[in-house]
Formats: structure tokens, sequence, C-alpha cells
């Protein structure tokens, strides 16, 4: 019986946990802050805005520890092949890069956790929100905006990860005493389901009445139809292969963007240089349209483990553990000229300076500067302030227009308009793009993959287009292989059709006997 209660419980806080934090002097007067739960909580506005600043927080799971020298978001990037490790000493990392992970790895289940820990914060929200008294509806109306999108965030990527997953879209913690135990033993839902909820959650959130941009981190409207435009895009390939009317809709979408980003550059453009993609000066603004939000005195950028081992490119000297760097063969499948290729301007580095800002020396290899702050790091003659407040990216303007380019070909081939997207990505490298006239259909969908390929490398975006394109890039002969049986140059281990789909957690199933079965092949 004891049992039956912890497992109960364990569920509770996965599917229903809510992190409750606020610094409202006026909650003094309102409850024992250590006596707060969901039934008393959720009575005044400050209570809905310190409930969303929670979700927002947990977002950061992305960034979290999986172990010694890893962090989760790496389960996005070894599993493509585009990266490879120096160190080698987390044996669950070295499982992904080796495609032989299972139900045990500790990034899978980390993900798990965290994607329906928002989940199930989002739910809570959403349902005692609407009941608060005195609360100004604009504010009421953009909460639940804000909320309906970091829902859908979550299932977005849960359903690409696992595929047929539990679609809880109540908090559990509010079921009256009588609920039945099996809605603690969630069964999966059809990819199919979980993407109407996916799509319904972003279309209310279209109209919540958010800025077109917002500089403090918070979503905002241009964000929420990038992401609808992913989402549509990924619809119309695998698994659902929903086809011409889902690239159509991902196409329009992402068009309203880029209408939008036409009309006022200033607001949203693509930034003219590569630093600034990666520069605390221009977070949630231009070109970033949505990243996880950090700040070093209370969470700071998890990206460290892409600084290289024993090379002392910042102000700590040699502490970087190169648990995740770019494969050479990826690095050299860059064009000639291309200015992303480019060391320290573009998103690669293979010299830097001594503790940061001492003399150059080369590092031997090209290693990854998409994510490198150089404020935080430092740079030649200025010392770096040992503070990494970078944002990770989610969604970059750069992404919707390669999303409206693909989406628009695949309607009937390349037009004036797709081309004109396309080439602006290529315009920022330096490169140049032969005329519209040169390209088919097929010509064109080649091109804007590789373009995303190059473009959007370690953003936790490749393994997914890999997924819904059943395609992966040969860095060798610059083509797209098949998905099963494509090499990853990583490892030199064949993707094989179980790959597309992560295994669900064994503790999980443990748990929850209603996920069964496992998915394919584990």
């Amino acid at each position: 019986m004891k049992l039956n209660i912890f497992k109960k419980m364990s569920l509770l806080f996965l599917f229903g946990a809510i992190v409750l934090g606020t610094g409202c002097k006026k909650l003094l007067t309102e409850q024992d802050p250590s006596n707060l739960a969901p039934d008393n909580f959720y009575t005044i506005p400050e209570h809905a805005e310190a409930a969303i600043a929670s979700v927002y927080s947990d977002t950061r799971f992305y960034g979290g520890g999986a172990g010694i020298f890893s962090s989760n978001w790496q389960l996005l990037e070894a599993i493509t092949g585009t990266s490879t490790t120096e160190t080698a000493q987390n044996s669950d990392l070295n499982n992904l890069y080796s495609l032989v992970y299972d139900g045990n790895t500790g990034h899978i289940i980390n993900w798990w956790r965290g994607l329906y820990k928002i989940i199930g914060q989002t739910n809570l929200l959403l349902d005692k929100v609407p009941g608060i008294p005195l609360m100004d509806e604009t504010q009421r109306t953009k909460i639940m905006g804000e909320a309906h999108f970091l829902r859908a965030w979550a299932y977005f990527y849960a359903v690409r990860l696992w595929g047929d997953i539990p679609l809880v879209t109540k908090p559990l913690a509010s079921q009256p005493q009588s609920t039945a135990v099996s809605d603690f033993y969630p069964a999966r839902s059809s990819v199919e389901d979980v993407y109407k909820l996916i799509v319904a959650d972003l279309q209310t959130a279209e109209i919540a009445g958010l800025p077109w941009m917002d500089a403090s981190g918070r979503i905002s409207t241009a964000a929420i139809k990038a992401q609808l435009a992913k989402v549509y895009l990924t619809m119309a390939g695998f698994p659902l292969s929903k086809g011409a009317a889902y690239y159509q809709l991902a196409a329009d979408k992402s068009l309203e963007v880029i209408n939008y980003a036409n009309a006022n550059s200033s607001s949203i453009n693509l930034f003219n240089t590569y630093g600034e993609v990666h520069s605390v000066n221009t977070e949630n603004k231009i070109e970033h349209l949505f990243s996880i939000q950090y700040l070093a005195s209370v969470a700071g950028n998890p990206m460290d483990n892409y600084l290289p081992n024993f090379k002392a490119v910042t102000l700590n000297g040699q502490s970087g553990t190169g648990s995740s760097v770019p494969t050479q063969a990826f690095y050299n499948s860059y064009e000639a000229g291309d200015l992303r290729a480019k060391d320290r301007e573009g998103y690669f580095y293979s010299n830097y300076y001594t503790n940061g800002d001492g003399a150059l020396f080369s590092l031997g290899a090209p290693y990854i500067f998409k994510h490198f702050n150089i404020t935080a790091f430092g740079t030649f003659g200025v010392r770096g302030t040992g503070q990494n407040n970078l944002n990770v990216p989610q969604i970059r303007y750069a992404e919707v227009l390669l999303t409206y380019a693909e989406a628009q070909n695949e309607i009937g081939g390349p037009t004036q308009a797709a081309y004109d997207a396309f080439k602006r990505i290529r315009d920022r490298a330096q490169l140049t793009t032969p005329a519209l006239g040169s390209y088919s259909m097929a010509s064109f969908r080649t091109a804007v993959w590789t373009e995303r390929w190059h473009e959007l490398c370690y953003e936790g975006i490749t393994w997914f287009d890999m997924v819904r394109l059943r395609k992966a890039f040969n860095e060798t002969t610059l083509k797209f292989d098949e998905f099963v049986g494509h090499v990853n140059k990583s490892s030199n281990q064949a993707l094989k059709e179980k790959h597309l789909l992560l295994p669900l957690g064994v503790q999980e199933m443990l748990n929850n006997p209603n996920l069964k079965p496992q998915n394919t092949g584990y």
C-alpha cells in the first residue's frame, strides 16, 4: 500500500509539480509560505506571475547536469553525428555518441522528467489562473497565452523524442479524492492527438495579445508564429506525412513573421554579424525570437561542455571538458569562403587567446564558437567577467527564413520569395548563390536542407530535421543519405530504424505499466 502511495506521489510530482516562488511582500500577509498549496496559492494576480515565472525557470532543465562532464542538451547533439567528444568520461554520453543508449541513459530520463514537469506546471496554471479574482483580464489572457505556448513547447519536444506519449492536460493535484487510480497511470496517446493539442495551444497563445517582440525574454507573438511554423513543417514530414497542405500552413505562418520583419526591420531581422548571435548585448532582440534565459547569479549558461579540453581559452585557464566538439568532417563540409567556418568570426574557432585575454595560440582543431560568451570568457587585452549570462537560443529568425524557403518549395518549386529567404542566409555567410532559374524543386530542396545543417548546427535542431526528413547529411558526399543506414562520422556507427525514437525510461515504465509497450528496438 505504501509503495502504491509512493508511486502516485512520484507521478504527481512528475505530471503536476509546481515550484512556488515570489518576492512580493503582499504574500506575507496572505499565507504562511510554508503552508502554500495549489488551492490557496492562486488567489491574487501576483500568484499568477510567480507561477509563470516558475515555468520559465524550469525550461532550464535543458542545461541541467547529466553526470560528469555532461549536460542534458548534449542528448540532441551527440546522436546527430556532427559532434564527438575529447573526454569520453561519461558512460551515458558515450552511449549516445555510439548509438547504444537505452532506457537507463541519464539524459533520456532527465528530458522526460524535465518536460513533464513543465507540462504539469502549465496544466496547474491553466486550471487555476482563470479563477483568480480581481485580476486584470489583459494580464490574465497574456499569462494564459504564455502557459499555452510553454506547454506546447514541452509537448513538441516530447512527441518528437518518444512518439506516442501520455497526453495529460489537467493537474492531478486538483482532482477530487475519488480520482480513479488510472488517472495516475496515464496511457500513451497517439502522435496525431498530441499534435492536435500542440497546435491548439499555439493558436490560443497566438491571440493572447502578446507583443511581437519582448526584450525581457518572455514569449512573444513572433516566437509563437515561428513555433507554429516549425510544428506545421514537422507535421508535413514524418511520421504524420501530412504533405502539401501542411507545407502550405508552414509557409503561410513563417511568411507572417517575414512580412512583419520586412516592415519592422529594426525589430526583427538577421544580425549583421555572427558574433551577435552569441553576444549578451543582443539577447532577446532582433534575431533571437525565443531563448532559454540565463543569469549567472541565478543559473549560469550551461554550454561549457563545448569548451575544449585542457586548453586555456577562458580566464579560468584549462577548465573545459571538450565533451562536445565538432567532427572534423562536419567542419570541412562548409563551402570554401563560408564566413560561418572562419576562425572566431563564424560559428567555429581554431585559435584563441591564452586565458581569454593573452597571446593568440592554436587549438589544434576547430571548436564550437556559437555559444562562446566573449564578455564572460575574455578577448584580446580584455579580461573576462567570469559571469556567463548568455541565453540558449531556441528560435532564431534565420530558422524562420529557412522554414519558409523549404515549405514554399515543397508546394510547387522554388519561388522568388523562397529564393530570397534562402539567399539571405547565404548572403550573410558571404557565399555566391546560383540564380533562381538554375534550381529545380529537388536541387533547391537539397540546398535549403544543407543551409539548415550549416546555419542551425549545435542548436538542438539538426536531430529533429533528420527524423522528420528521414534523411541525414553526408559530410563526405555533401548529399543526403537515407536515415536508416547513414553512418555517423562521430562513431562510425549506422543509424537504425529504432533510432527514430528514443526509448522510454525504465523507471518510468516500472512506475507506470500503462506506458508499455517500450518503443520498438529497445
